[in-house]
């Protein structure tokens, strides 16, 4: 049997924690990552009906796309649903971990997942995030320059967008002199010595930052390691907001909004005017994204598809785009297949039940 940080350790990876938006609460949030998983529950939300769905399917761990608490609980005298939830949990040793919006911004996350339910192409973010890469630069013996970058690259420096080994190498001079109790790689005690070194740059993504640091002091070869690591504000291609591609042929608006609704299972879709004579370019954003109107007019994109729009809010469409409000729960309904897939692609003999609740809060007569 597996643990609850064995199990969790792929979805981590895949989307880690340093990404989630600052408002929210992903992680293990009830039990201890220690405890063997008797089973793995995935569902969009963590309601009561969810925990009691788990203790009958034998499940122990249950993985919720939205987090059950997303700020501080004072009382635990189940006056609401999500304190009830919780005690639930925790009486019946079941563990809840959340992946929200850390979900929801990495490259094949939750918008590249209902980019693939409508077999979109060429899928990219809509909104790109600055502030999640760095620049790592350090100075190296040309004796040990591949090794050490190979090293770095390994660990996950050097990523731009397709592009992987990327570096950049300026050849110099470096001078010290070691003092007292030094274990020089080259040069004499209290002796000023000069070295041929390499100035060695990379990017460095901020969720691998700590691993790559690690791995520059473990292989570069001097016993005091030079080196500078800077917050860029470059776009990272990798990490942001929405999604963005095309259908394979141009539709109809109306054949377009059948589509929609055949792919995603919806029984309605809220719209602005048809104001496209065809539809091709799509951006998309699951739950709530209409902050993300302008990045996807300026994409190009003839609908944008995601959810909770308010009235007024429609209007600022202005005929430029097609908004497709489909509804939070069912622009979201797919990502409890994300997470099995992302778990079950990484850990043998280890099988995930998607949760048969229909949690969504919203009914429509």
């Amino acid at each position: 049997m597996a643990s609850i940080k064995e199990i969790l350790y792929p979805l981590e990876q895949f989307a880690p924690k340093i990404y989630q938006e600052s408002y929210d609460n992903s992680g293990l949030i009830v039990g201890d990552s220690s405890w063997e998983v008797s089973g793995v529950l995935a569902s969009l939300d963590c309601t009561e009906e969810v925990v009691d769905e788990a203790i009958r399917k034998n499940c122990n761990l249950i993985i919720s796309h939205h987090p059950i608490v997303f700020k501080g609980l004072k009382k635990f005298n189940g006056s609401n649903y999500v304190e009830r939830t919780v005690i639930k949990a925790i009486k019946n040793d079941i563990a809840l971990f959340a992946i929200h919006t850390n979900l929801d911004n990495v490259n094949l996350g939750v918008n590249f997942k209902i980019a693939e339910k409508l077999q979109l192409n060429n899928i990219s973010i809509l909104s790109p995030k600055a502030q999640t890469l760095k620049k790592l630069t350090t100075y190296v013996p040309e004796s040990h320059l591949e090794t050490l970058a190979n090293a770095l690259h390994t660990a996950g420096a050097g990523q731009i967008g397709n592009y992987k080994d990327c570096s950049f190498r300026t050849a110099g001079t470096g001078t010290f002199t070691p003092t007292e109790n030094t274990n020089p790689f080259s040069g004499s005690i209290n002796v000023k010595s000069f070295e041929n070194e390499i100035k060695l740059e990379v990017i460095v993504p901020i969720d691998k930052e700590v691993a790559i640091l690690r791995t520059l002091k473990e292989v570069h070869p001097y016993e005091e390691v030079a080196y500078y690591i800077h917050l860029v504000d470059n776009l990272n291609q990798e990490i942001g907001s929405g999604a963005f591609g095309s259908l394979k042929r141009p539709m109809e608006g109306v054949e377009f909004l059948n589509y929609l609704k055949t792919q995603m299972n919806l029984k309605v879709i809220r719209h602005t005017k048809l104001c496209k004579d065809k539809i091709q370019k799509i951006a998309i954003c699951g739950g709530s994204g209409g902050f993300l109107l302008n990045n996807a007019i300026g994409a190009g994109a003839d609908v944008f598809i995601t959810a909770d729009y308010k009235y007024h809010e429609f209007f600022d469409a202005e005929n430029k785009i097609i908004i497709a409000d489909i509804g939070h729960y069912e622009s979201e309904f797919f990502t409890k297949d994300l997470i099995s897939e992302v778990i079950t692609k990484n850990i043998a003999n280890i099988a995930v039940i998607l949760s048969e609740i229909n949690t969504n809060p919203i009914n429509y007569f």
